[in-house]
């Protein structure tokens, strides 16, 4: 980050979505399509030309991260990704020191694509593990076995410079033993980031049917309360704090693409059902592009562009996403840079209430949510935005 007088300025960010997976996850509700035979060089021209009219949007930025989100972007050719690659750097000035990211998953593992991705620029890779539990993995409905995931981690740590994988816990059945094995585990294999998320039921998925029906049940409220303690406690055994609700880093390793999210920065979202938040003209834009991947070819095709949605933010609105993205940070939130974005201050007895209450810590000009705060932060910013 930067800094603007007393304010802190986040950094900037690309972010492209490539929407291809081989199977589509139960729990799943990205905007993931299965397709067997994708033209690259034909979505390679496409974002190219999305990014363009991005960046005539957003204007000259210095680009600190580089994201590839999915879907499955290890389904991506090599020459795509420098394809990408090529496009911004010619587009926007990007920093020396840019973290690039690519997420994977264990099935689309080559030794040969890993390098070439490395070779292209990519110097981060987030490998979607899920589980090192063959059986859990089956029930995830993930391709890939425990022992395949493994191997990818190892081919991944001595490839990149940086590594992260996913993990899901709290799932059915999940006993506290089990899963505290499964984490030791994964610590022992991980370098220096791990994301380790609550098993949810999105609307839409399999997982969502079958969970109406029946079919299984999730851990109990309070139990789920215990996994999550239980994570942050082994994970900080391991040196790993959590620096987000569920991302567990080293210091200095933290994910810099999703700290410009968190800390409510700009990034610029291209491909099919990507979102981003860009400042032009003075004015703060929420972007949303078509989610139907042959829609979005078509629109950037004839348009340039594949835009459903360019929506200015309100002041208003600012000052509440930017208050529900950072309050997920151990850093917290600076209340200066909320009311400058608000236009207006928080109310101190409702912040001296949330305090005394145990769910929020101030110092200063910061004000933090507790570990009891982060279990319950849809209450606690409703009380606080009230």
């Amino acid at each position: 980050m930067t800094t603007d007088g007393d304010f802190s300025v986040p950094d900037f960010g690309v972010y492209i979505h490539w929407p291809f997976c081989l199977s589509k996850c139960p729990y799943c509700d990205f905007n993931s399509h299965v397709v067997a035979n994708v033209d690259q060089s034909q979505w390679a021209a496409a974002l190219r030309r999305e990014l363009e009219y991005m960046r005539a949007l957003t204007g000259p930025r210095h680009v600190r991260s580089i994201f590839f989100g999915g879907g499955t972007p290890s389904l991506m050719e090599v020459s795509t990704v420098e394809a990408v690659l090529s496009a911004i750097a010619r587009l926007w000035t990007v920093d020396a020191e840019v973290e690039i990211s690519l997420e994977a998953n264990p099935t689309s593992v080559e030794a040969e694509r890993f390098r070439g991705y490395r070779a292209a620029g990519v110097n981060r890779l987030s490998l979607g593990v899920q589980s090192l539990d063959d059986r859990e993995l089956k029930f995830l409905g993930r391709l890939h076995s425990a022992d395949e995931a493994l191997k990818a981690i190892g081919l991944a740590r001595e490839t990149f410079p940086r590594l992260s994988f996913d993990l899901i816990y709290a799932r059915p059945g999940q006993t506290a033993e089990a899963w505290a094995r499964e984490l030791r585990l994964a610590l022992a294999h991980a370098a220096d980031h791990l994301s380790l998320y609550q098993l949810t039921i999105e609307d839409g998925t399999a997982f969502a049917r079958l969970y109406e029906k029946g079919a299984f049940r999730l851990p109990e409220e309070e139990d789920a309360a215990e996994l999550y303690r239980l994570t942050g406690e082994i994970a900080a055994e391991a040196g790993l704090s959590a620096y987000e609700v569920s991302n567990y880093a080293r210091p200095g390793a933290e994910c810099r693409h999703n700290l410009v999210y968190w800390r409510y920065g700009d990034y610029a979202g291209v491909g099919p059902g990507a979102h981003g938040r860009v400042t032009a003209d003075g004015r703060r834009l929420a972007t949303r592009t078509l989610k139907a991947p042959g829609a979005w070819l078509a629109a950037v095709k004839n348009a340039g562009q594949g835009l459903e949605a360019s929506e200015e933010i309100s002041a208003g609105e600012q000052g509440d996403e930017m208050m529900l993205m950072g309050l997920r940070l151990e850093e917290g939130v600076s209340l200066a840079r909320h009311a400058r974005l608000a236009g207006h201050a928080l109310d101190p007895a409702r912040i001296d209430g949330l305090v005394r209450d145990g769910l929020l810590t101030r110092d200063g000009d910061r004000i933090v949510a507790t570990p009891q705060g982060r279990l319950v932060l849809d209450p606690l910013l409703a009380r606080l935005l009230a």
